[in-house]
């Protein structure tokens, strides 16, 4: 039986939020990567037309958004899947907390995590009572081990895994016997070379798994890359036996995408210009950004790709996540991401423009006065 789960972090920060709050021009929340811009008109107007859905939605997905996600699969990442080999989801998190559940994983097993990660890779094996392993050395994962997660690009410190650490990990959890996902969900939003040019490897590329797509998946989201985060457009693709598993349990448990959502979702994929446009918002606001964090004395780390920005200055994450509340600006806490960056903070850039140049402008004032 599952035991008590732990308080959700985010509510640590309420007295830093209302301190950011007294700021006479007003707090700028830079602490979630919630999408502000609009959604792609052309998703709007497909949801729209799809609003008379008065049957039950297939689980999984038509056969429209099936061949949508494979085609895009194929343009965007390299990976040819069939049809039959992907599977829409309700949104991403519900898939990353799930899956050990879908997987009828349990005790005395474990699932493996990045080390620095989003919690709710953890927070899948609690749900079950599997071990939860921060690890990123292959070599270090125990026997036990039934699920692997990778996250390329990184949420919160946006490194990216080359095709040699892909292929070694997917090596080990064969090994194991174990599944690996790919959590992919940021690969639009590169910013540094060579992944800017060459594009962020998926999991299931050819060049990490050859044409066997045996135990690995890729898990992606359109949230930020469509702002679609209020859609709960996501899907997963890879292991054609394992995705056969996965909606076999999700049609018990209803786990269903509504209709509408997936006609949106099949308008968005098809869609390259909105993605490009978003990338031009995200570089400008990334950049801006930056400048202002580094004359305050703050290093980047990583943020190689996606949508944040891991920063420190070398003292206790709550002394910066305070040092921002007095100036208006909440930030994320590194120690929310796991026990390994103690002095790390996250800041977000999917901000709008003006909130993106308020902080900065906030961060170069405080800057000559320290």
């Amino acid at each position: 039986m599952r035991g008590a789960l732990p308080d959700y972090p985010w509510d640590a920060m309420a007295p830093y939020a209302q301190r950011a709050a007294e700021h006479p021009e007003g707090a700028l929340n830079l602490s979630i990567g919630s999408p502000v811009d609009a959604a792609p008109e052309a998703v709007q107007r497909a949801l729209g037309v799809a609003s008379d859905a008065h049957g039950y939605p297939a689980t999984a997905g038509t056969s429209e958004l099936q061949a949508a996600i494979a085609d895009w699969m194929l343009r965007r990442r390299g990976v040819t899947v069939a049809a039959d080999a992907v599977l829409p989801t309700i949104g991403s998190k519900e898939l990353v907390a799930l899956l050990p559940f879908l997987l009828g994983l349990g005790k005395d097993e474990a699932v493996v995590f990045p080390r620095v990660a989003y919690p709710s890779y953890a927070m899948g094996a609690a749900l079950v009572g599997a071990d939860a392993i921060a690890s990123d050395e292959p070599a270090e994962w125990p026997e036990n081990t039934r699920l692997v997660w990778l996250n390329s690009p990184s949420n919160p410190d946006g490194r990216v895994l080359d095709v040699e650490a892909l292929r070694a990990a997917v090596s080990r959890a064969r090994e194991l016997g174990a599944v690996i996902v790919g959590d992919e969900c940021y690969a639009e939003f590169a910013w540094q070379e060579p992944w800017k040019s060459e594009g962020v490897p998926s999991i299931l590329d050819p060049r990490v798994v050859g044409d066997d797509h045996t135990g690995v998946l890729s898990a992606y989201s359109l949230s930020k890359q469509s702002n679609l985060a209020g859609y709960r457009a996501a899907f997963v693709a890879g292991d054609a036996a394992l995705i056969s598993q996965l909606l076999t349990v999700r049609k018990h448990a209803g786990l269903m995408q509504p209709g509408p959502v997936q006609r949106a979702m099949v308008a968005a994929l098809g869609d390259e210009l909105h993605v490009a446009q978003q990338y031009t918002k995200y570089e400008a606001r990334r950049a801006q950004l930056q400048g202002a964090l580094e004359s305050m004395g703050y290093r980047i780390d990583g943020s190689e790709a996606g949508l944040y920005l891991w920063a420190t200055r070398g003292v206790d994450a709550w002394e910066s996540i305070a040092e921002f509340a007095e100036i208006g600006i909440l930030a994320g806490p590194g120690v929310f991401y796991g026990d390994h960056s103690p002095q790390h903070v996250r800041l977000a850039i999917t901000a709008t423009d003006a909130d993106i140049a308020a902080a900065a402008a906030r961060m170069r004032a405080q800057s000559m006065t320290t």
